[in-house]
């Protein structure tokens, strides 16, 4: 056991844990953000992604000593003052959930492809979910609520 002191949603947290354990169980069980969330253990199902240093990286097998001096954001980190951010706002208003296991994986992907990529397009949105599994069915609502995200930013929304 060890002190580690990582920076998620923007708050400086010290936390007590192996310096091996993975950065999934430091996010829940250790400072009760339950987002992200652990479905294989073995990065290929895109449940634990959360965003560090600006980019999309997948929790569950990443060890918390990794995360040293890094900004790391949950899907309960990019609301702002309790607004939904777009990608959030899309999925909850064209229901783009059913199980919901998967949702905060799909949310942090395409905030982190959104907001890394000016020219963002369908195709391109669909492909930043590769890796991202869903067994419940909700692809259709995904979609929808990605080419409502691609068409209000070429509305300049």
């Amino acid at each position: 056991m060890g002190k580690h002191t990582v920076t998620v949603n923007g708050a400086v947290r010290e936390v007590e844990a192996d310096p091996d354990m993975p950065l999934i169980y430091v996010l829940r069980n250790r400072l009760g953000l339950m987002g992200a969330k652990l479905g294989c253990g073995l990065e290929q199902c895109g449940a634990c992604a959360v965003i560090a240093d600006g980019e999309k990286v997948l929790s569950c097998v990443r060890a918390v000593s990794e995360f040293e001096g890094s900004e790391i954001v949950t899907v309960e980190g990019l609301a702002d003052n309790g607004e939904l951010n777009r990608v959030q706002r899309a999925f909850l208003d064209e229901g783009a959930a059913q199980c919901g296991y998967c949702t905060s994986g799909l949310i942090v992907a395409l905030t982190d492809y959104l907001a890394r990529t000016p020219g963002a397009d369908r195709r391109g949105a669909i492909a930043a979910l590769d890796g991202h599994l869903c067994r419940c069915g909700a692809h259709p609502d995904v979609l929808r609520a990605i080419d409502r995200l691609i068409a209000e930013r070429a509305d300049g929304v």
